[in-house]
């Protein structure tokens, strides 16, 4: 079953959550009738206006992203607005939906569904 609708989410004036769990929810396929949860639904998220959605400027300074990578010392902090200066919008989108996937074979797969625009 692999039929390849594309379903667009415009991110202008909206929070990030809601838009991720919206996003999270299709990729899923949660939202079908034949949904199954050892199967990709097909259904792929694209989200336009990234840079147009709404953060509050408290969680800007207070929201860290943390990533350790198993030696001693080497656990790396950054502000949501040290990501967002660095890498962009698209990889904010892109942490929010990847934890609300479920931590399964399937989730880099499903990942590959989603398309993040400025």
């Amino acid at each position: 079953m692999t039929n390849t609708t594309i379903y667009t989410i415009d991110a202008e004036g909206k929070k990030l959550g809601r838009i991720a769990t919206e996003a999270a929810k299709h990729l899923i396929g949660k939202d079908t009738p034949a949904f199954q949860r050892n199967a990709i639904n097909g259904e792929k998220v694209r989200i336009i206006n990234a840079s147009k959605v709404s953060i509050d400027p408290k969680k800007l300074t207070d929201k860290v992203y943390k990533r350790y990578s198993g030696y001693p010392g080497g656990l790396r902090e950054r502000r949501m607005e040290e990501v967002i200066a660095i890498k962009g919008y698209k990889e904010i989108f892109i942490k929010a939906i990847y934890g609300m996937v479920p931590s399964n074979r399937l989730r880099a797969k499903i990942m590959k569904n989603l398309e993040v625009a400025d």
